[in-house]
């Protein structure tokens, strides 16, 4: 029988984690190799997807159709990183069933009315409630996915150019990893995924673990640190440690970026450099979409968080913690305020509204370059966007 999935964005997490979550539902977050949605995908192949989210994400984002809505439907929270246990007991739930987590919320639920009692989770459950835990999550769920990705599998074989440091078994490339030549690899604290079509150049040092993911660049010389996942057709170079890049942005060049999220359509220019220590150790506190402030984590170590389409000039420098909303384009030198609402462009010296005509024009040209259409959904999700950061200004 198919069932009818539909992964939902509860409001308070869809909030608390914008920017990302502007121009996605909270289940189409990157963490570890996959999506949160991807992996629901792999888990239940025979199953139908929807998405109840925010009402102009869903044109891109198929709502689930009235006649099921309501009837004996998976619902499960979208920020929920699914488990094999999970999976299990939600595809099992009976009518007006739900399960549990260590909250009082529910995690998982069926439409449909009964008196089949709760079930109560044994195993923890992992879930991304604030922006740093993407990162902060996100080596623990990299590890966990290496061995779903790489199970009954065999590795392409590694060239005599490569230098393995730790256990040979603990990386895995891809038949039709394009080139992997004259790096080094690290595997003594993780392992090391390289995809599809992806390219690993040389001088460059890989640390474990660390996913490469399909069609992804490594640059010569790039230095990657663990807990990395560098997303689809992106592009890095310079130092990254602790960091999880989306699809299709670009860190080519010379830099750091430590504990970051970058978001989709991305460019960093050669030189930027993005703080993520405070030089008094003191605790950092991060932009509060909701709370409109900026609030305690409890961390030491944050960096930059980039929603989509965002640009970084040459040498342009961020301080800790700095938050971009969409389609932010920054240069010049100084460091930028640490929170930034979405189309805006400048340096520290001022900043204008970024003109939405000459941005469309350009990111239609940038994704033109990789096949891809900036269609008319795309642009109408960015208006709408466009229209919610002026409460931000």
């Amino acid at each position: 029988m198919v069932t009818d999935i539909i992964l939902v964005d509860p409001r308070d997490t869809h909030d608390n984690l914008l920017p990302l979550t502007y121009t996605r539902p909270v289940s189409d977050l990157r963490i570890g190799i996959y999506t949160i949605d991807q992996r629901w995908r792999m888990a239940c192949p025979n199953a139908k997807l929807y998405w109840q989210t925010v009402d102009y994400l869903r044109p891109k984002y198929a709502a689930c159709p009235d006649n099921i809505a309501g009837s004996n439907a998976v619902y499960v929270r979208g920020n929920i990183i699914p488990s094999a246990e999970l999976v299990h007991v939600a595809l099992d739930l009976q009518p007006g069933q739900a399960v549990f987590g260590e909250d009082s919320a529910p995690i998982a639920w069926r439409g449909g009315n009964s008196n089949a009692p709760s079930i109560q989770l044994k195993e923890r459950t992992r879930c991304l409630s604030f922006l740093y835990d993407i990162f902060g999550l996100n080596g623990e769920v990299l590890r966990e996915d290496f061995v779903t990705i790489t199970a009954g599998r065999t590795s392409a074989p590694l060239s005599d150019t490569v230098t393995v440091i730790g256990r040979r078994e603990d990386i895995f490339v891809e038949d039709d990893a394009e080139f992997v030549e004259g790096c080094t690899l690290n595997t003594m604290h993780g392992p090391i995924y390289i995809g599809h079509g992806a390219t690993v150049m040389e001088g460059s040092c890989l640390r474990g673990p660390v996913a490469v993911c399909d069609h992804a660049v490594v640059n010569m010389g790039a230095r990657i640190y663990g807990d990395t996942t560098i997303g689809p057709w992106c592009k890095v170079g310079g130092e990254l440690n602790n960091v999880v890049m989306h699809s299709y942005s670009n860190k080519a060049h010379d830099g750091f970026l430590g504990n970051a999220v970058i978001g989709q359509w991305c460019n960093i220019g050669g030189g930027c450099s993005a703080s993520n220590l405070k030089n008094d150790y003191t605790e950092i506190k991060l932009w509060n979409y909701p709370r409109r402030r900026f609030l305690r984590t409890g961390l030491q170590f944050c960096g930059v968080i980039m929603a989509d389409f965002c640009k970084a000039g040459v040498n342009t420098m961020l301080n800790t913690a700095t938050v971009l909303g969409v389609g932010v384009n920054i240069h010049g030198s100084g460091f930028p305020r640490p929170f930034l609402a979405s189309f805006l462009e400048g340096s520290p010296q001022g900043y204008t509204e970024v003109p939405m005509q000459r941005f469309f024009d350009t990111a239609s040209k940038m994704m033109a370059r990789r096949g891809i259409e900036l269609t008319q959904t795309d642009i109408d999700i960015l208006n709408s966007v466009r229209q919610i950061a002026e409460n931000y200004r």
